[in-house]
């Protein structure tokens, strides 16, 4: 029986290998979408640039679209799903929200991948250097903006022939890339969040400490073309596995990111070095088109960008005409969406919304499609605590209503009280033991990762930081309750005066408004610690951002440490404070508060607790100095 089985078999297989049926797919060769009931066309196109690489590009008209602008916005981060927000036959719907007013006027929106990434051809470098030393290929973001407008102004027929660049973040980049040498059509340009200085305060580094928490997102963008490849996790609490894995090298190398051009550029210069200085648009650009720069006061990722780039082009503008800073109380992407709360905390309606509608769309109609000019002023700042928005003619100096804002220095004083008057007597410092191996959490543990869906990253800059106030290697210093108003437009600046028992070491320093001890309107505020600005700097680099070396032990030496712009008012009843530390985990690597060549590559025998000393003695003031509007 068995036998005859098997002869059936072979003779079944026999006639099927002979006479395989012919079977049609279900799945068409092209399959062509019915799209007559959507209100706008969408194109796709692979643009030449000026070296043969095509760059895959969509476009989006209204239907019956004529002599329309054209908003261009170019990505790292899939054009396909930039222009596909939601899968809906309605333009409002399908395009970044950060565009919903531009559609509303009858724009045309292009999103372009940049070259390298997703559907464009050519290689993929990290922001992508202007050509010259660092870059010897002669095409750059900048050409390839030109490139692209030139085809645009070309070839869609329902356009003006004017175009303005928009975008956020590493988008914000791009965006102001195409102003370096601007094609004749590019007639504005709105950066959001732009990465202007990777260095001294945007992605990578703030001030010399190194923001590791950005590993997964280099592995995530450079991986792959697509970004296919996602950073793995395993541990629910991000500062277990990153104190376990070590130092930031050793992090990385637990991944397979030393195959990954960007991050071996990172680990091989930690300092302010050309590779940087080259690469810092604040310094690099010059006004060419009307620029409104837009920054987030809450901004987790790119908060140095804006204001900085608003310094560095003011001055070749002195009219006052072509570059305009506004900055609301946002986080990264809060001036792209809805905005009426940061976390537990609320604002005055919509603020990014108001925006979009009474500042950016104006500006927008009046270069692009010869509108009125628009009452926009110089600068633009949202005022927390008293919940308004401010008209500055510069930042921080002046104002329409004639204020002008004075440096005015907060002093830390004994007994972890804060007060505008020098102190005179008392203990001449506070102390603590900073210990590596329990380094300070950025926030409230369990540390989520960045990217996994319960993550709030976004909210960390307004998180409570009475986490951090009640432990011991973080000194705490607060003010009475106030009695009146204190109202701040401009960059805070600690100035310190401290010593370390190693000789190496990081200083935090976080601004914060303390609320009533009770706040019947909304019970959970009730003595909360709403950080204002805060930021790091490393010590080794405490004389020289590009020439590190180490600090004499046991030695009280004076720290100049910048924090964020700020735009607040503290109000009666609230309390000033200010918190110091020396770490700040997993945010940014840990010093280990020895002087070794490279922090980032740190061996676990260089990891040492140190005793920290802050000065508070008559002849050794350390202080805040507040920009304070009288």
């Amino acid at each position: 029986m068995r036998t005859l089985a098997l002869a059936l078999l072979a003779l079944s297989s026999t006639a099927f290998a002979g006479d395989k049926p012919d079977w049609p797919s279900d799945t068409p060769a092209e399959f062509k979408p019915i799209t007559t009931s959507w209100d706008y066309d969408k194109r796709e196109e692979m643009i030449p640039m000026r070296d043969g690489v095509k760059l895959k590009t969509f476009i989006l008209i209204p239907k019956g679209a004529h002599d329309a602008p054209m908003l261009l916005e170019r990505t790292p981060y899939d054009a396909s799903d930039r222009s596909q927000r939601f899968n809906s036959p309605h333009l409002a719907a399908a395009v970044p929200q950060m565009c919903d007013t531009a559609v509303a006027a009858g724009y045309i929106y292009v999103a372009q991948d940049v070259r390298g990434k997703h559907g464009s051809e050519g290689d993929y470098v990290m922001q992508r250097p202007l050509a010259g030393p660092l870059n010897p290929t002669g095409v750059d973001h900048a050409t390839d903006a030109y490139d692209t407008i030139e085809w645009l102004v070309h070839n869609v027929r329902e356009s003006n022939g004017r175009v303005g660049t928009i975008g956020g973040s590493y988008a914000g980049y791009t965006t102001l890339m195409s102003t370096v040498h601007p094609h004749p059509a590019l007639k504005v340009a709105v950066p959001f969040a732009p990465m202007v200085d990777g260095w001294m305060g945007d992605d990578w580094f703030h001030q010399g400490a190194f923001r590791q928490i950005n590993l997964d997102y280099i592995y995530d963008q450079e991986a792959t073309r697509k970004s296919g490849e996602k950073w793995w996790g395993g541990v629910y609490d991000q500062y277990d596995e990153w104190l376990r894995l070590g130092s930031a090298s050793d992090i990385a190398d637990s991944r397979g990111l030393g195959q990954l051009g960007f991050w071996r550029s990172l680990l091989a210069h930690p300092s302010y070095d050309a590779f940087w200085q080259a690469q810092a648009l604040d310094h690099a650009l010059a006004p060419t088109v009307p620029m409104l720069i837009v920054d987030g006061l809450f901004d987790q990722e790119d908060i140095y960008g804006g204001p900085a780039l608003y310094q560095g082009l003011k001055a070749k503008d002195p009219a006052g005409r072509m570059i305009h800073l506004v900055m609301g109380p946002w986080n990264h992407g809060g001036a792209r969406k809805s905005m009426r709360s940061l976390g537990a905390i609320k604002f005055e309606g919509d603020t990014a919304v108001w925006f979009r509608q009474n500042v950016m769309q104006p500006f927008l109609d009046h270069y692009l499609k010869d509108a009125p000019a628009p009452d926009v002023p110089r600068v633009l700042a949202y005022e927390t605590g008293a919940d308004r928005w401010q008209r500055y003619d510069d930042w921080p100096r002046s104002c329409e209503q004639g204020c002008a804002a004075q440096s005015r220095a907060l002093y830390l004083l004994p007994g972890g009280k804060l007060g505008f008057d020098r102190p005179s007597s008392g203990d001449a410092f506070d102390e603590y033991v900073s210990d590596p191996a329990k380094p300070v959490p950025y926030r409230a543990r369990p540390t989520r990762p960045t990217y996994v869906d319960d993550s709030t990253w976004g909210e960390w800059l307004a998180d409570d930081q009475r986490h951090a106030a009640s432990r011991t290697d973080v000194l705490v210093y607060e003010t009475e309750p106030l009695k009146a108003p204190i109202r701040i437009a401009g960059q805070p600046i600690a100035k310190l005066v401290a010593s370390t028992s190693g000789t190496d070491s990081d200083w935090v320093v976080k601004l914060i408004d303390v609320w009533p001890d009770e706040v019947p309107d909304d019970v959970k505020l009730g003595g909360y610690q709403q950080m204002i600005a805060a930021d790091v700097q490393r010590g080794r680099y405490r004389e020289s951002f590009s020439a590190p070396k180490p600090i004499a032990s046991s030695k009280a030496l004076d720290y100049s440490i910048k924090l964020p712009q700020a735009s607040h008012t503290f109000l009666p009843g609230h309390r000033i404070m200010v918190q110091i530390q020396s770490s700040w985990f997993p945010l940014y690597d840990r010093n280990p508060q020895k002087f070794v060549p490279n922090i980032m590559a740190a061996k676990a025998a260089d990891y040492q607790k140190a005793t920290q000393r802050v000065y508070h003695a008559s002849g050794k003031a350390s202080a805040i100095e507040l920009p304070v509007i009288p």
